[in-house]
């Protein structure tokens, strides 16, 4: 059998391994680069030199998630301002990442926050869902950008836009959409825990963890995950086969992974949740 060579990206994070170090995840490495890169104003000053006056940074997170929306925010900074500490919120602890956020809301021009719920993923899958979120945000914003700046995409605006491959460690915009992106879907996860507290969303905040997925198993999804993603489908697979053994073996069919279960009703097949939060005006 022929083996499958690397990808270019996967040859990049290669060789960020140490010498003598045993293979890692393209995860473990794909971070381990993060941390390297310097996030700057570089781009927004390229920006600003073209003409443009309100340069927005916008980013999405939970496109990796098996339960939940995923959530996409924009911000527009004031260029004579300057916010220490912003990167990559996924090199960032939860404490560093609330203080930030406050920090952002309160000192930026504007910014807008937009979801596209499970139901919408299902539909869409998850790589045009996140667009539509990235775009949702842009267009919420006030006041209107001119220039946005864009984590490796391209998306539906009507302004001009530059595509930054590991924008959200690179630039400062995307970076402050990008943690505020993360606290408001991690706060969502967290009141989302107390209605499904089956699932630990509070800690795993809806990604794919071994327990997750053995709970997925045990008891089935919620009306809230994504049935499209494997993990999710593949419990609902086992649950069924595990419902007509049960129900072969003893006359009685029992309730696990079919969305009917532990505090979900026969008639509810998907939640959707969609939040837009207003932009603060910057006053000249």
């Amino acid at each position: 059998m022929a083996v499958r060579k690397p990808s270019k990206r996967a040859k990049k994070y290669l060789k960020l391994l140490k010498p003598g170090e045993e293979q890692r995840s393209m995860s473990t490495l794909k971070l381990r680069l993060l941390k390297k890169l310097k996030c700057t104003l570089r781009y927004e000053k390229l920006a600003w030199a073209d003409g443009a006056q309100l340069v927005a940074g916008v980013d999405e997170v939970g496109r990796g998630a098996l339960f939940g929306p995923v959530v996409a925010a924009a911000v527009i900074l004031k260029p004579d301002y300057r916010i220490r500490g912003l990167r990559d919120s996924k090199l960032l602890l939860p404490e560093v990442r609330e203080v930030l956020a406050e920090r952002i809301r309160e000192h930026c021009i504007g910014y807008s926050i937009a979801s596209i719920n499970a139901a919408r993923i299902d539909e869409i899958n998850i790589y045009w869902a996140s667009l539509e979120a990235l775009a949702l945000a842009v267009k919420n914003l006030q006041p209107v950008p001119d220039h946005v700046l864009v984590d490796a995409l391209k998306i539906d605006v009507q302004c001009k836009q530059t595509k930054i491959i590991h924008g959200d460690a690179l630039s400062c915009s995307i970076a402050a959409a990008s943690i505020i992106a993360k606290v408001e879907r991690d706060r969502w996860m967290r009141d989302f825990d107390a209605q499904y507290p089956l699932y630990g969303l509070a800690s795993n905040k809806g990604y794919s963890t071994l327990r997750h997925k053995a709970i997925l198993r045990e008891h089935g999804p919620s009306p809230l995950h994504r049935q499209s993603f494997a993990p999710v489908w593949m419990a609902q697979a086992e649950q069924s086969r595990f419902i007509r053994r049960d129900s072969a073996g003893s006359g009685r069919a029992r309730v696990g992974g079919t969305g009917i279960g532990r505090g979900y009703s026969a008639g509810v097949t998907s939640i959707g949740l969609s939040l837009r939060i207003p932009a603060t005006k910057y006053k000249f």
